[in-house]
This record gives C-alpha cells, sequence and structure tokens, in this order.
C-alpha cells in the first residue's frame, strides 16, 4: 500500500489503520496490518533480524541434577547452523511428576525461576541479561542485521525455546515469558515476533515498553528516546528528543503484534521508570485491537503500590500474581479473569461529569467583568471547605526513600518534613550554613505522575531543589493533586468536588504554602530557618509553570514567578494543532473540564495567559517559551506575552515581565536551573 504523508499527532498512531490511511476492519485485515507494525516497531525502535532461523546443529547436556523437590536441572549447550557456529549455554529445569508442562521463559533474574518451578513450569533460563549476555554472538553470526541489543537478547531467547519444544515433557501450547525492566522490554520484542510464546507479563518495562514517549519524556521527568543505553534501541531512536509527537510508532506498537495473546502490563503507582498515564495511553489503544480480534479481557494492567522494585516479600507477592495469570490463560488453578479487573487512574468521562452540574454552575460570569473573576470561575468552584481530618502529618522517611527525594543530594544542604493546608505535606529544602533570612522558592513540577516534585531520569549533577538550596534559598516541594504520593487523589476528585478542578486545587495548594511561609500556617518535623516573608517566589515548569502563574495571579503576596514552558494560549489551542488542543487540559490531564464546554468555540473562552499574566504585574515574571515545545504554538506564546506587557508599562515597571525564547525543546535541567538563579537573584533579591 501505498504510504500517506503523515500528520504531526501528539496521541498515538492508530494501530488499526494501514499506513495509506485506511480502517483496519477485520482479522484479515489485522494480519496484514501486523506486518506494517512490525516493520515500524524495526526501524524505529529495534532494528532487523535474520530472515530465517538458523538450524539447530547439537544440544549437548554439560550438568545434570536431580533435587530433592523432584525437579531435575540441567545445563546445556546448543549449537546452531550459523556463520561461525553460535552457540550458548542455558539452563532447563524439569519439576518432578508426570508432564506435559506448561514452558516458562526467562533471563537470569532473581528467585523468578524458583517460583515458576514450584508452580509446576518447565523454566528456561537463557542468558540474555546484563551480567548473563550471550546475544553478541548474534551480532558476529548476522554481521547484516541491524538489530539492537535487547532485539538480539529476545531473538537468542527464541532459539532457546526451538530447543524447549523439542521435549517430550513440554506443552507447546502453553509458553510464556516474563521480565522486569530492560528485561520487560526484551519480553515484548520477542513476544512481537514468536507467535509460540502464548502468554506474556511486561512488568515495569518503562519506555519504549509498555510506555510511549509521546505521555512520557522529559516533561513527565522521564527517560527520553536519548535516554537508555546506546545499544538497547536503535541509533536513529536518539533524534526524536523533543519531538517524539514524530515518532512513527511507539510503545503500544508491542500490544498490536501481541494480541489477540494474553498480555499483562504490570506497574507501580510510583514506578521511577513508568508514567501511570502513558501506561493507561497505551493500554487504551491495544485494547482496540484486542477487541477487535474478540478477546478483549486478554489485555489488561495490574497496578500495584510502591516503586520499581518492592521489598522482598511485594516483590514475591508481584510475581506469584504473574503466575496466576499465566495459570489462569493455561487453564490451571482456580482464578478467574475477574482477579484481573479492568481498572483506570486517569480515565475521566467528561459527559457524565457535564451532566452532573446545573445551567448555573456552567455559566460563565460577563466578558466585559473582572479578570481575577472570569479566572477564578474557569478553575471551577471552590467548596467552602476542602475534606480533610485536622491533622498535620509528615512525609515519612521510607516514603522519601522510595520516591528518592535525597538521591542527588547537595553537601551542606538539609530536608524538613512539613505539612501545611488541608493534608498536604513536603519537604522544605535549606542551607544549614545560612544564618541570616533566606528567600523562599514553591517548586512546582510538571506532569511526572509516578515522581511527584522529584525529578527522575536526566538530572544534571543534582535536582532543583537541592541546588537552589544550596545557593541559599529555602525550596518548599510539594506532590500536587493528582502526582506522585497523592496519584490516587487525582483519580477520585471529581467524585468529592464535582464543581470545582484539579488545576484549581493545585492553585488552592500554592496559597496554602504560601500561608506556610508567611504566616506559619502548618508544621515542620524540626525548626525551620528564618524565611523572608517579602521573597516567596514560584518556579514551576510544564504543569507547574502553569499553576504557577495562576497562584500568582491571584495572591499578591508571591514576590515573583518563573514560568519554564508553562501554558499556550487557551483562544487558539484547538484540536487540530499538534499541541492536542484544550483537549489535553480538559480531557487528557483532566485538569480544567469547563474548557471542555468551549470544544470548537476556544474564541468564547472567557480568560487566557494575557489575562493571567497582566494580573500578576508590576510584581517580576519570568517566561520561557522554547521554540521547539512540542506543547506549545511557539508564536502564539509570544504574542499572548506581548499583549500583557501593557500591564507592566502601565505600572512603570516594563523590565519586570522577561519573555526568553531558546532554541530548544521543553525540558528543565542544569542550563534551566541555571539560569533561574541568574533571574531570582536579579529581580527577587
Amino acid at each position: 500500500m501505498k504510504e500517506t504523508k503523515r500528520l504531526v499527532t501528539p496521541h498515538l498512531p492508530p494501530l488499526l489503520r494501514f499506513g495509506d490511511g485506511a480502517d483496519v476492519k477485520t482479522t484479515a485485515d489485522m494480519a496484514r496490518r501486523r506486518a506494517e507494525l512490525w516493520k515500524l516497531a524495526c526501524d524505529t525502535f529495534i532494528g532487523t533480524q535474520p530472515a530465517s532461523i538458523p538450524r539447530l546443529v547439537e544440544a549437548r547436556t554439560l550438568s545434570e541434577k536431580r533435587h530433592g523437590d523432584g525437579s531435575l536441572r540441567r545445563s546445556v549447550s546448543l549449537t546452531f547452523d550459523t556463520r561461525k557456529g553460535a552457540a550458548f549455554d542455558i539452563e532447563v529445569w524439569t519439576p518432578g511428576g508426570r508432564g506435559p508442562f506448561p514452558v516458562f521463559m526467562m533471563v537470569p533474574y532473581g528467585w523468578w525461576s524458583e517460583s515458576a518451578l514450584a508452580r509446576g513450569y518447565v523454566v528456561c533460563i537463557y542468558p540474555g541479561a546484563d551480567g548473563c549476555d550471550s546475544s553478541d554472538i548474534l551480532q558476529e553470526a548476522y554481521p547484516q542485521c541491524t538489530w539492537s541489543r535487547l532485539h538480539r537478547r529476545a531473538w537468542l531467547g527464541s532459539r532457546a525455546l526451538d530447543y524447549v519444544l523439542t521435549l517430550p515433557e513440554v506443552d507447546e501450547d502453553r509458553v510464556c515469558m516474563a521480565g522486569h525492566s530492560r528485561n520487560g522490554k526484551q519480553t515484548l520484542i520477542a513476544a512481537s515476533f514468536d507467535e509460540r510464546i502464548k502468554a506474556v507479563v511486561s512488568s515495569s518495562s518503562g519506555t519504549p515498553g509498555a510506555v510511549p514517549y509521546r505521555y512520557a519524556s522529559r516533561q513527565a521527568f522521564m527517560e527520553s528516546p536519548a535516554g537508555w543505553p546506546n545499544n538497547w534501541f536503535v541509533d536513529a531512536l536518539k533524534s526524536y528528543v523533543g519531538r517524539e509527537d514524530q515518532l512513527p510508532t511507539d510503545g503500544h506498537v508491542w500490544f498490536g503484534l501481541i494480541a489477540p495473546r494474553p498480555c499483562l502490563i504490570a506497574t507501580a503507582y510510583n514506578d521511577g521508570c513508568e508514567s501511570t498515564l502513558a501506561v493507561e495511553r497505551a493500554y487504551l489503544a491495544g485494547r482496540e485491537v484486542y477487541r477487535l480480534l474478540d478477546r478483549p479481557e486478554a489485555l489488561r494492567i495490574r497496578w500495584r503500590p510502591g516503586q520499581h522494585h518492592g521489598t522482598e516479600d511485594e516483590d514475591r507477592a508481584m510475581v506469584e500474581g504473574y503466575f496466576d495469570w499465566f495459570d489462569l490463560w493455561f487453564g490451571r488453578g482456580r482464578h478467574d479473569i475477574a482477579d484481573f479487573p479492568e481498572t483506570f487512574i486517569h480515565r475521566f468521562d467528561w459527559e457524565s461529569w457535564r451532566k452532573s452540574l446545573s445551567r448555573k454552575d456552567v455559566t460563565p460570569p460577563p466578558a466585559s467583568g473582572d479578570a481575577g473573576t472570569r479566572i477564578q470561575w474557569a478553575l471551577g468552584q471552590a467548596p467552602e471547605k476542602v475534606e480533610w481530618d485536622g491533622r498535620y502529618t509528615f512525609l515519612t522517611d521510607a516514603e522519601s526513600k522510595m520516591m528518592t527525594h535525597d538521591r542527588w543530594a547537595v553537601e551542606g544542604t538539609a530536608r524538613i518534613p512539613v505539612s501545611f493546608g488541608e493534608g498536604v505535606r513536603g519537604n522544605l529544602y535549606h542551607n544549614t550554613g545560612c544564618r541570616q533570612p533566606v528567600p523562599a522558592v514553591i517548586w512546582l513540577h510538571p506532569y511526572s505522575y509516578h515522581s511527584g516534585y522529584n525529578e527522575g531520569y536526566g538530572v544534571e549533577r543534582t535536582t532543583v531543589y537541592h541546588r537552589l538550596a544550596h545557593a541559599g534559598y529555602a525550596v518548599l516541594c510539594f506532590d500536587q493533586c493528582g502526582f506522585g504520593l497523592r496519584l490516587l487523589e487525582g483519580r477520585d476528585f471529581y467524585e468529592q468536588y464535582p464543581k470545582w478542578s484539579r488545576l484549581g486545587r493545585m492553585v488552592h495548594d500554592v496559597h496554602s504554602a504560601v500561608d506556610f511561609l508567611v504566616d506559619g500556617k502548618g508544621k515542620a518535623k524540626r525548626a525551620l530557618p528564618a524565611i523572608r516573608k517579602d521573597r516567596v517566589c514560584v518556579l514551576g515548569y510544564a504543569l507547574g509553570g502553569m499553576a504557577g502563574l495562576y497562584a500568582a495571579a491571584l495572591d499578591e503576596r508571591i514576590a515573583g514567578v518563573a514560568s519554564f514552558a508553562g501554558f499556550t494560549p487557551l483562544r487558539t489551542n484547538t484540536d487540530d494543532r499538534p499541541t492536542g488542543g484544550n483537549r489535553r487540559w480538559w480531557e487528557l490531564h483532566a485538569l480544567q473540564p469547563l474548557l471542555g464546554l468551549y470544544q470548537g468555540r476556544e474564541r468564547e473562552i472567557p480568560c487566557d495567559f494575557d489575562d493571567v499574566l497582566s494580573l500578576i504585574a508590576p510584581r517580576p515574571c519570568l517566561v520561557v517559551a522554547p521554540k521547539r515545545d512540542r506543547f506549545a504554538d511557539h508564536g502564539e506564546v509570544v504574542a499572548c506575552v506581548e499583549r500583557a506587557k501593557a500591564a507592566w508599562s502601565d505600572a512603570g515597571r516594563p523590565g519586570k515581565l522577561v519573555l526568553e525564547a531558546p532554541d530548544d525543546i521543553s525540558r528543565f535541567q542544569t542550563a534551566q536551573q541555571d539560569r533561574f538563579l541568574e533571574w531570582i537573584r536579579a529581580a527577587c533579591g
């Protein structure tokens, strides 16, 4: 089929649409589409593999031992008919008793093999992991292939399966594979090209495993297309940093290739490698293929509390759940699909939300009225009282360790757990050597659902809060509503506050943070440094940059605000823009549902960012709008700031609104920290 010109889109490329634009409607169509998807996956992520499978020349048993549990454990050397006769060793463990047994394929990884054996699986352990990797022999055997290391490892596992399926004690119709982290990526790759693998678990596989770059990368403090070891994926992938919307496919492609075979996506709420939003979007895209193939229940997400790695007990329970999944599909045990319910964290039913409101609730104030009133309306109706038990509690050491709050600490800085507002828990960082009252900075994080205020991938030497603390600022950090340790608060928000908005709650929490710093409303676990109450500033990136502008517009106690890649104007942000339009805010992130009322008539939105900016005048305001920010229309941002400049000029302080437009992508790393430090020293002291 002739390939049509592909439009740049922030959404995942449809799995059920051919390259020429035709829809995939039947099972036969999907078979043809799968060939297209495989080529896209190879070209974009993993490179090419051999066109044919080599013959197994020899399988030589190196050792064999019967254990007390009745299992037989063998080491076997396999040799294949390739250039230079590629050979590698595997382990095959067979349970006691009579077969045929299901097969579990895995790389050397802790005690997973023991769990599989205890559950009655033949275990094949092949050398395709860090510290035990024979995949380089394939590079020597097939120099013409462009495959990446993870692709070679997956193909090595497939060759190990060639041998395992010759054993009389195995059931060739019940072969499964699971892997964690980079091995989870490898598992998805292997199952994508080897249909003998009948069931899969992808555990915390990150990008571009179960996590698409479009919803991850730098704006979520996550791994970018250049953020992995050089040989995991093809070099061409690196060129997509900051322009992930131009990728011809994304992490969801694996589900299109694996369908309709059972596939469990497993991740943790605060997994440093995975954005829960990104995982959910990939799942929804993959589910369309499973539905077409009449097996929608065979794709599921299993959420778990915690981080990438849990405690030993948590990890063992996690793995047992994986074998429950395999047993379910292999007809073993007492498990039912009800044990794996379809659950969501981020899916927002805007239509149902709209029906819950009255005409009065959705009627905006007059366009001629006060800008602050219109902005408050757009943020929703705050309740008379935010639900809270009245107790100030602190982040525990275990929670801060899990969220790696101290991972990039700087000598001379200290962290003090604090609590303020309606149960908001955070940390204040400061330089222990400062003896005079210090200015304060409220740090507002981006779309980092998994990590909250902590910076994950892409850290260059130190995180912003340690950096600013070392420079002599008191830095107040906390997870915003629906992020980090408050992730599930966002899931349930509109059930509790249908007339408010999550962005409104975020702005409310910034005001509470100012109450804490200026008026002492809240508690600290230890004595705080003396703070200059007239020098409380806000720094935000992406989502934080937007929330910070709203907060500064509505709270005159904020002495200055810096917004990095924080917004694109609302009235011009239509669905046809590469940004994703305002739908990104009222539906995808469910931040401002009232914006959905203006879908298709954005020009009628009651307020825009020039109104927000104007209310900040004449206080210092830094707007950093990277020219290659894929989430903003750069020209419209510049025009918006130009319109707002009149407010500073009228107040006699035209130089206090600063717009900078670096030739850069949306990111917040060392260079951006440097710029903020320069600005705050000059503008706010």
